[in-house]
């Protein structure tokens, strides 16, 4: 097994990461986070020139055809600055849909999302899914005029800024995958910020009028093209919390090498050395866990989904465990908003909440 990096995946790490560090400051953040669209759409645009939202589609569909490895690589750069761009939602979640299905208009709605024209959100989750992709009381039944899609979906992540929904609906008592305009009559949303500042969405669809040419997928194929979108974007947030869990690290100790107290550096103390070992212990574990998931994934063996909800499980207790402790060490500064330590706590929390918390996965774990 090969745990080093290639050439091109070394140069995509150093291209997001120069990026990340001239481009992305934290007061940027802030200010892209007050924005109405949540976003910046001028830095979205870039995204695709710099061919990042062609990354994970097939050369077939007009990508790059990379995998699992580059996503991870991307992601873990993205969390060390908080990225707040809706790669996930729009590229990995409904990408991956669309990219391994054998819908016809595939290749132009992945064309529109990855010169960055269009968004698409997936819309999967309902009130008492409990993170079950196969479960939907979104109905989709047949009429006169085609078909009409009845149902309410929550947490769509990026809902707000979608020109169009990957909606699941039962169907003749299968799970069905549609293709909806935003902007179609019936169509309705209520949008709000997660604890982390992403832009999420209710959305509300009451006798929405579809045609047979907007159905991506029905039975067990539909199952199976959420499960893959999921499982991959499980491994996203994943990386990226790794490179949350590292930002507040190398942040950490650099603070406590300025911060003084009783006339010396408070990096001198013993017991606060032992925590930042104990905090750098935490990412290194994770960052293991991932490398075994993102190989397994790049190479489809049956054991992914397994390794995957391991790095989920542990992300879930490291992430906090690290992010916590680097606030503490910040003392009262790391509970500002002016300051960026506490925003990676939150975000830690939001990943440990999406596609399942560490309950989920040690449950889901043990039964794969």
């Amino acid at each position: 097994m090969n745990l080093n990096f290639s050439d091109e995946q070394q140069m995509l790490r150093d291209q997001v990461q120069k990026f990340c560090e001239s481009d992305y400051s934290f007061n940027k953040r802030e200010e892209i986070l007050k924005s109405d669209l949540g976003y910046d759409a001028d830095l979205w645009k870039l995204f695709s020139e710099l061919g990042w939202l062609s990354l994970p589609f097939s050369e077939e569909n007009g990508g790059f055809g990379y995998g699992p490895i580059e996503l991870s690589v991307l992601f873990e750069e993205f969390g060390k600055v908080l990225i707040v761009e809706p790669y996930l939602s729009t590229i990995v979640l409904a990408g991956s849909v669309l990219d391994k299905s054998n819908y016809d208009g595939r290749a132009d709605l992945i064309e529109s999302m990855t010169s960055g024209v269009s968004h698409i959100s997936l819309a999967y989750l309902e009130e008492g899914s409990k993170n079950s992709p196969a479960f939907a009381n979104t109905s989709l039944t047949s009429s006169d005029n085609g078909l009409v899609l009845n149902g309410t979906k929550t947490l769509v992540l990026n809902g707000g800024n979608a020109s169009k929904f990957i909606v699941s609906a039962m169907m003749n008592d299968e799970l069905a995958l549609v293709v909806v305009d935003a902007d179609a009559e019936g169509v309705s949303k209520i949008t709000y910020p997660t604890i982390d500042g992403q832009s999420c969405a209710e959305i509300s669809f009451e006798n929405v009028q579809l045609d047979e040419a907007a159905i991506i997928s029905k039975g067990s194929e539909s199952i199976d093209l959420l499960d893959n979108a999921i499982n991959i974007a499980t491994l996203c947030i994943s990386a990226e919390s790794i490179g949350c869990m590292t930002a507040c690290y190398v942040k950490t100790v650099e603070y406590t090498k300025s911060r003084e107290q009783f006339g010396q550096p408070i990096s001198n103390f013993q017991v606060l050395q032992h925590k930042m070992v104990d905090m750098f212990i935490e990412s290194e574990v994770c960052k293991s866990l991932l490398f075994k998931a993102m190989l397994e994934c790049e190479s489809n063996e049956e054991t992914k989904n397994k390794s995957v909800s391991a790095l989920k499980a542990q992300i879930g207790l490291s992430g906090k465990s690290v992010a916590q402790d680097a606030v503490q060490l910040h003392g009262g500064m790391g509970v500002s908003d002016e300051m960026s330590i506490g925003h990676y706590l939150k975000k830690l929390i939001a990943v440990d909440a999406l596609f399942g918390n560490s309950n989920y996965h040690l449950n889901k774990y043990s039964q794969l």
